[in-house]
């Protein structure tokens, strides 16, 4: 099955890297305003889901062309991003990257983040990118590709994190605990342009700014 790209109504700070994440397959969702980077970066989404209360463009071409709107009321217990998430897994879908769901406002971006540590959400790929920094959750391994120099930054959420192993770090770690109440993780460095993470249980945060501009993401 494709990757699915959800667009979320945030920030995409540079286009351009933006741009370079996406692919010619990805199954294409807009959460509400979402849909502006979508259009922004000449993508035709196959469904506008949430309560268009951030619709700032005409839906009459979106619909012609065949997008599906999937309209909620504004009164609602679920952000239009979660929504999103939800017609994603719905519909099988087993990777899912998040554009634009970091900056604008702290609250979702902080409600995003908490959002991806839903139990539901283990045993599926979901990262939240805007095209410099992406961010996503380790709950046992997981592999980053970047470039040399890239800081990453590895956040215990909650709760310590035992047995972290890291390789392709400048500061690696071997069978360590972090502590959420410290900030031994913050600001590694990737050593080339792959790096791997390992833990024994817990969620681990983690936050990878690229440097780089001519690696392939």
């Amino acid at each position: 099955m494709p990757r699915c790209i959800i667009f979320a109504n945030g920030n995409l700070p540079d286009i351009k890297s933006a741009r370079s994440l996406i692919h010619a397959d990805d199954f294409i969702l807009a959460a509400d305003g979402g849909t502006r980077h979508a259009l922004n970066l000449g993508l035709t989404p196959s469904a506008i889901i949430g309560d268009l209360d951030s619709a700032t463009f005409d839906l009459k071409p979106l619909t012609e062309a065949g997008v599906k709107i999937i309209q909620y009321p504004r009164d609602k217990n679920k952000t239009d991003l979660e929504l999103a998430l939800d017609h994603a897994i719905e519909n099988g879908q087993r990777e899912i990257l998040i554009l634009a769901a970091l900056g604008a406002r702290l609250d979702h971006t902080l409600g995003n983040l908490s959002l991806l540590t839903n139990l539901q959400y283990a045993k599926l790929n979901i990262r939240l990118d805007d095209g410099v920094e992406e961010a996503f959750f380790v709950r046992d391994q997981a592999l980053i590709r970047g470039g040399s120099g890239d800081p990453i930054s590895l956040i215990p959420w909650g709760s310590e994190i035992p047995g972290i192993r890291t390789e392709g770090l400048r500061w690696p770690l071997s069978n360590e605990t972090l502590l959420p109440d410290q900030t031994r993780g913050i600001s590694n460095e990737m050593l080339g342009n792959v790096a791997s993470i390992k833990i024994n249980s817990g969620l681990l945060l983690v936050i990878h700014r690229r440097q780089s501009k001519n690696v392939d993401y």
